[in-house]
């Protein structure tokens, strides 16, 4: 459990440092998708939905602009949804070894080797 509770307070920290970037790639993936909504003559809502839905490369397929700098848009907006994800992946790769390294018996670790 105490693992658990540094991995935590380690991946909150990181997030809450973080916060900044993450908070401005979403804001632009809404903003390309109200744009692309806009040009697409979709309502805001389903301009949000699909920007949501192709961030997350999920890409149901209800949705698809047909314009050409729309399409351009929706590439934009699935590679700034990976770098979201590689974000929050980094932070808990990295989280996770901060609890390894805090919580790591040595000892344990010599007496199965031997």
């Amino acid at each position: 459990m105490e693992f658990t509770i540094t991995f935590l307070k380690t991946f909150y920290l990181a997030i809450k440092l973080g916060a900044p970037l993450i908070l401005t790639e979403v804001s632009s993936i809404m903003i390309m998708g109200l744009i692309v909504g806009r040009l697409e003559k979709w309502k805001p809502g389903e301009a949000v939905y699909w920007s949501c839905v192709t961030a997350t490369t999920v890409g149901y397929g209800d949705f698809r602009p047909e314009r050409g700098f729309s399409r351009f848009l929706a590439i934009a907006i699935a590679v700034q949804g990976l770098l979201i994800f590689a974000v929050l992946g980094s932070v808990a790769v990295q989280a996770t070894f901060i609890a390894v390294d805090a919580h790591l018996d040595v000892q344990a670790i010599r007496s199965v080797k031997n």
